[in-house]
């Protein structure tokens, strides 16, 4: 019996991510050590790579480390994102002359919220000085651990010091990798889901889809969903690095050999269960922010947001659930206040923010799937870095005219305030009122909604008066002798009335309410 566990090489571009993966592995699969001619010629990786490695257990079982190498430049981030999906273990790959850099901070902060677990490699000891290289390490472990102690990892994270170059230490990384292995939790009852990562037609066969799943089974004879492409497919043949099985399930990184397609029009995308993937359109998540991220995250802007190996651009809305802790989640039947913007000093107390995003092309995904929130149109070459915020969608539309059929019945307001004065007291009961509302405004909508003096009187407006924009507004239970006083003086200037309505920011039909 073979078990699989995938461990995932991430880290700054140049830190010798494949060269370890390369020293590490046993197998290949065809997308691994950079084999394609771009990352030859260029030199980097631009895409994942695939390999693994094969223990023999002491009961007489294999465990099969399958190692995902991901391409460490800045813009490739999403292929990151979505690399880090797939794994188990993340083996966060740190340059012994450079140590932790600015997408070494990113992939530990992906590592980080997606809950893997984690060992730190310092890689390319072999290009410190022999003399210097043990209290060169030794500084750069004890800066490590201190960085690791701010996250949730802490600072007993195992850190090995190898050349992947000449091979030094290596096997005491193996072992390492060994003792850390932990049986993940594996979600094989749930309809099938796998990411695709690399397609190629064999001639006279079908069409090979290489990738990893998520959750679910396969095996022979099965039909499948190809949702990017709307079409079905049935499974021809499964290979596991070149070993034919008639079935896999959560965790395998496998070949799915399917009826014939076109394998240019799916690069990279999705196999499902027939019917368990729909066009997803709009989401909620509630935010939770990345402190490393120092720019305001706004209302109307844009980010890029990975799901899965999806990254697209959405449209954000930010709004609040002011009593968060009678209802820490989402919930469509609520009021929320719109929110302008999240500032970094806010972004690590902040319990009841949400965010509608809004995709400007459709993803495919499911309620509970986690997100990332970038701005990944920043300068590559800065230190800053460009991951906002993440999260769990808790509400998601299938709608295609979601924004005239669904989003009304969310209720998410915006606060609006107007300030007139008093132009003359009728009696202890009723004032006329000017100023409240600009000449064109439709003043009759107003009508009976409350207002308050800035003296703490309140009453509220039972007609309009005139032809211009007065109202007269009635107290019930009367104006103080002191106000009245005041509104005979030359002081009626500084008696301000104020009318506090809310307006619902999707649902421009329903008017202001109080």
């Amino acid at each position: 019996m073979t078990t699989n566990f995938n461990v995932g090489l991430l880290g700054h571009v140049d830190s010798g991510k494949t060269t370890l993966a390369r020293a590490l592995s046993s197998i290949s699969s065809t997308a691994a050590f950079d084999k394609s001619p771009q990352s030859v010629e260029r030199g980097i990786t631009l895409d994942l790579g695939f390999s693994a490695l094969v223990l023999d257990q002491p009961d007489g079982s294999q465990l099969q480390l399958t190692f995902v190498d991901c391409p460490g430049h800045a813009s490739l981030i999403r292929t990151i994102i979505g690399g880090a999906q797939i794994i188990d273990l993340m083996l966060l790959v740190v340059d012994a002359q450079k140590g932790m850099q600015t997408q070494t901070a990113e992939c530990l902060v992906i590592g980080e919220l997606l809950k893997k677990k984690l060992i730190v490699v310092i890689n390319k000891i072999d290009a410190l000085p022999a003399e210097q290289r043990a209290s060169k390490l030794e500084k750069l472990k004890n800066r490590l651990r201190k960085t690791l102690s701010d996250t949730s990892y802490g600072d007993q994270v195992g850190i090995f010091a190898v050349s992947a170059l000449e091979g030094t230490n290596i096997e005491e990384l193996r072992s390492g990798l060994r003792a850390a292995y932990h049986v993940p939790q594996r979600n094989t009852d749930a309809p099938l889901l796998m990411y695709v990562d690399h397609c190629f037609a064999i001639k006279g066969q079908g069409t090979v889809c290489t990738g990893t799943l998520l959750q679910g089974q396969v095996a022979i004879n099965d039909t499948v969903e190809l949702p990017l492409l709307g079409e079905k497919r049935k499974v021809k043949s499964i290979q596991r690095f070149r070993q034919p099985v008639d079935k896999a399930s959560t965790g395998d990184r496998i070949g799915l050999c399917v009826t014939q397609f076109n394998a240019k029009l799916m690069e990279r995308g999705i196999i499902a269960q027939p019917g368990y993937l729909r066009p997803v359109y709009a989401v909620c998540v509630k935010v939770q922010p990345i402190r490393y991220y120092k720019q305001a995250i706004r209302s109307r802007g844009k980010l890029h947001i990975s799901v899965g190996h999806d990254t697209v651009m959405a449209n954000l809305t930010l709004f609040r659930d002011e009593n968060a802790v009678a209802c820490p989640e989402f919930d469509c039947s609520r009021e929320y206040a719109y929110v302008e913007e999240l500032l970094p000093a806010e972004a690590t107390s902040d319990d009841g923010l949400f965010a509608l995003l809004q995709f400007e092309t459709p993803v495919l995904t499911t309620v509970a799937t986690t997100l990332i929130a970038s701005k990944l149109d920043m300068d590559v070459h800065s230190n800053s870095c460009r991951l906002a915020f993440w999260g769990r969608i808790a509400w998601q539309t299938h709608c295609v005219n979601y924004q005239s059929e669904v989003l009304p019945q969310l209720r998410v307001f915006k606060r609006k305030q107007k300030e007139g004065s008093v132009q003359r007291v009728v009696n202890s009961n009723e004032i006329i009122v000017h100023n409240l509302f600009k000449k064109e405004a439709n003043r009759d909508m107003y009508v009976g909604k409350r207002v308050e003096l800035s003296t703490g009187e309140a009453g509220y407006i039972e007609r309009t008066f005139g032809q211009t924009s007065k109202v007269c507004i009635v107290f019930r239970d009367g104006i103080s002798s002191a106000t009245l006083e005041q509104l005979k003086s030359e002081q009626a200037k500084e008696v301000r009335v104020l009318l506090n309505c809310k307006k619902y920011v999707f649902n421009k039909q329903a008017g202001l309410f109080q």
